[in-house]
Protein backbone atom coordinates (compact mmCIF):
# COMPACT_ATOMS: atom_id res chain seq x y z
CA UNK A 1 0.00 0.00 0.00
CA UNK A 2 3.26 2.28 0.79
CA UNK A 3 3.91 2.35 -2.87
CA UNK A 4 0.78 3.12 -4.02
CA UNK A 5 0.73 6.35 -2.15
CA UNK A 6 4.29 7.33 -2.54
CA UNK A 7 4.42 8.12 -6.32
CA UNK A 8 0.44 9.74 -6.29
CA UNK A 9 1.99 12.15 -2.84
CA UNK A 10 5.26 13.03 -5.15
CA UNK A 11 2.92 14.15 -7.94
CA UNK A 12 1.02 16.02 -6.18
CA UNK A 13 3.42 18.06 -4.26
CA UNK A 14 5.12 19.00 -8.06
CA UNK A 15 2.05 19.97 -9.33
CA UNK A 16 1.42 22.27 -6.60
CA UNK A 17 5.00 23.65 -5.98
CA UNK A 18 4.58 24.71 -9.57
CA UNK A 19 1.68 26.32 -10.58
CA UNK A 20 3.28 28.13 -13.82
CA UNK A 21 3.29 24.75 -15.09
CA UNK A 22 0.11 23.60 -14.22
CA UNK A 23 -1.62 26.66 -15.53
CA UNK A 24 0.28 26.94 -18.93
CA UNK A 25 2.14 29.76 -20.42
CA UNK A 26 -0.43 31.33 -21.48
CA UNK A 27 -2.28 31.84 -18.23
CA UNK A 28 1.26 33.14 -16.78
CA UNK A 29 2.65 35.52 -19.10
CA UNK A 30 -0.15 36.74 -20.85
CA UNK A 31 -2.61 36.58 -18.39
CA UNK A 32 -5.44 35.08 -20.45
CA UNK A 33 -7.99 33.09 -19.30
CA UNK A 34 -11.88 32.66 -19.74
CA UNK A 35 -15.19 33.24 -18.36
CA UNK A 36 -16.22 30.23 -16.21
CA UNK A 37 -19.32 31.43 -14.84
CA UNK A 38 -22.06 34.60 -14.60
CA UNK A 39 -23.34 35.33 -11.09
CA UNK A 40 -25.16 37.78 -9.68
CA UNK A 41 -22.17 38.78 -7.72
CA UNK A 42 -20.55 39.09 -10.46
CA UNK A 43 -18.23 37.25 -13.85
CA UNK A 44 -16.08 34.44 -12.33
CA UNK A 45 -12.67 34.49 -14.52
CA UNK A 46 -10.01 31.89 -14.67
CA UNK A 47 -7.20 33.97 -13.75
CA UNK A 48 -6.47 34.14 -10.04
CA UNK A 49 -3.77 34.97 -7.57
CA UNK A 50 -0.92 32.55 -9.24
CA UNK A 51 -1.35 34.75 -12.22
CA UNK A 52 -0.89 38.08 -11.04
CA UNK A 53 -4.57 39.28 -10.79
CA UNK A 54 -5.11 41.94 -8.55
CA UNK A 55 -8.53 44.25 -7.83
CA UNK A 56 -8.96 46.61 -10.15
CA UNK A 57 -6.97 45.16 -13.35
CA UNK A 58 -9.13 45.74 -16.35
CA UNK A 59 -9.38 42.82 -19.04
CA UNK A 60 -10.40 42.69 -22.50
CA UNK A 61 -12.97 40.31 -23.16
CA UNK A 62 -13.25 38.95 -26.13
CA UNK A 63 -15.39 36.26 -28.24
CA UNK A 64 -14.53 33.65 -31.11
CA UNK A 65 -16.47 33.87 -34.20
CA UNK A 66 -16.68 31.36 -36.79
CA UNK A 67 -16.60 33.10 -40.39
CA UNK A 68 -17.30 31.09 -43.67
CA UNK A 69 -17.53 33.80 -46.28
CA UNK A 70 -17.35 31.83 -49.82
CA UNK A 71 -16.88 27.84 -50.54
CA UNK A 72 -13.27 28.42 -52.15
CA UNK A 73 -11.86 29.89 -49.06
CA UNK A 74 -10.51 28.20 -45.59
CA UNK A 75 -13.29 28.23 -42.92
CA UNK A 76 -11.70 30.74 -40.39
CA UNK A 77 -12.24 31.72 -36.84
CA UNK A 78 -11.38 35.92 -35.50
CA UNK A 79 -11.58 37.55 -32.49
CA UNK A 80 -14.09 39.82 -31.56
CA UNK A 81 -13.75 42.77 -28.82
CA UNK A 82 -17.23 42.11 -26.73
CA UNK A 83 -16.28 44.48 -23.74
CA UNK A 84 -14.37 44.57 -21.01
CA UNK A 85 -14.33 43.78 -17.05
CA UNK A 86 -12.28 44.70 -14.29
CA UNK A 87 -11.27 42.51 -11.47
CA UNK A 88 -13.44 43.12 -8.22
CA UNK A 89 -11.56 40.18 -6.36
CA UNK A 90 -9.22 37.66 -6.35
CA UNK A 91 -10.98 33.77 -4.94
CA UNK A 92 -7.76 32.26 -5.15
CA UNK A 93 -4.49 31.19 -7.11
CA UNK A 94 -6.90 29.97 -10.04
CA UNK A 95 -9.89 32.54 -10.29
CA UNK A 96 -11.22 35.66 -9.51
CA UNK A 97 -14.42 37.80 -9.74
CA UNK A 98 -15.07 40.82 -12.21
CA UNK A 99 -17.72 43.41 -12.92
CA UNK A 100 -18.66 43.76 -16.32
CA UNK A 101 -17.70 47.70 -17.09
CA UNK A 102 -18.50 47.31 -20.88
CA UNK A 103 -20.38 45.37 -23.44
CA UNK A 104 -22.33 41.77 -23.30
CA UNK A 105 -19.96 39.22 -22.19
CA UNK A 106 -20.73 35.57 -21.90
CA UNK A 107 -19.72 32.39 -20.38
CA UNK A 108 -16.91 30.88 -22.11
CA UNK A 109 -15.59 34.38 -23.38
CA UNK A 110 -11.65 34.85 -23.44
CA UNK A 111 -10.55 37.27 -20.71
CA UNK A 112 -6.98 39.41 -21.36
CA UNK A 113 -5.24 41.99 -19.59
CA UNK A 114 -5.50 45.28 -20.74
CA UNK A 115 -2.24 46.58 -22.52
CA UNK A 116 -2.28 50.31 -21.90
Amino acid sequence: MKRFFTPLLIGAALLAATPVVAQGIGHTFFMRGQVVAMEPSGTVICIGRADGAQPGQVLDVYRLEYRHVHRSEPRTYTRVKVGSITITEVIDDHFARAQVTDGRIKKNDMVELRKD
